[in-house]
């Protein structure tokens, strides 16, 4: 295939580059920023669906951001494209962040005590509930005893809270982001709208002068086309006026 990778990377390297872009960071940024900015739809339509992506970031459901950020984009008529490009809000970075302020978010609007060592209870939680799905899992197929106790403890402790407390931290950075960016977007548009149109002014004087250039030219040619045929007639009236000449003389020799 023409675009298949020469190298094709390992499984650690792939897990690796999940945690660390092999461009860096800034890199990824970048792209992001600059594929926003090039997006063709108005500024507001645009900062709408970046909204939809930084809330959809804040939602404890890993693994469908996507989905839920294109679903809040179409709601609110926003931009898909970008709805998609902001759940990078939430990456490896800015994850324990998050997770940290819905989950505290969570325990103080439902009067839930939180835990110490957060976010190593966080993983605890997490591990057990790994734990008990894939024993309920195989439960079904043997005579074991499925076990929700795992589930339960995830649930009061870690998804619900964070699901009812990530949505205060999320309207309030949505929000943030989509006033930040339709300015920016705005100008970024109407300056390339400039340029486009200088370019436009450019190539059409361009092609005027060409068109001016090969104008004159053929007329220059079409000049001497004339002056030369002119002179081509005056010397076939002069052939013509010395041979009459000579036959009259010719004439008057014979009488």
């Amino acid at each position: 295939m023409v675009f298949k990778r020469r190298d094709r990377p390992s499984f650690a390297r792939r897990l690796w580059e999940l945690i660390y872009p092999r461009g860096g960071w800034k890199r990824a940024f970048e792209y992001v920023k600059l594929r926003l900015r090039r997006l063709p739809d108005p500024p507001e339509r645009i900062a709408r669906g970046i909204w939809a992506g930084v809330f959809a970031a804040f939602t404890p459901f890993y693994g469908i951001h996507f989905v839920i950020a294109g679903g809040l984009a179409l709601l609110m008529r926003g931009n898909v494209i970008a709805a998609l490009l902001g759940t990078f809000f939430g990456n490896p970075l800015t994850y324990v962040p998050i997770g940290v302020a819905a989950l505290q978010t969570g325990y103080f609007l439902l009067g839930i005590r939180p835990r110490e060592d957060i976010e190593r209870s966080l993983g605890g939680h997490f591990i057990d509930a790994s734990r008990d799905l894939w024993h309920n899992f195989k439960a079904m197929f043997t005579p074991d005893i499925a076990r929700w106790h795992g589930l339960e403890r995830f649930w009061d402790d870690v998804f619900f809270p964070y699901m009812i407390g990530g949505l205060i931290p999320g309207i309030i950075c949505a929000s943030v982001c989509y006033w930040l960016s339709a300015p920016v977007i705005r100008a970024y548009q109407n300056r390339r709208k400039g340029r486009i149109k200088e370019k436009l002014v450019e190539i059409r004087e361009k092609a005027l002068r060409q068109a001016a250039e090969e104008q004159a030219a053929s007329q220059a040619v079409g000049k001497a086309a004339t002056a030369k045929s002119v002179a081509k007639v005056a010397a076939a009236k002069t052939a013509a006026k010395v041979a009459e000449t000579l036959t009259q003389r010719d004439k008057k020799e014979e009488i």
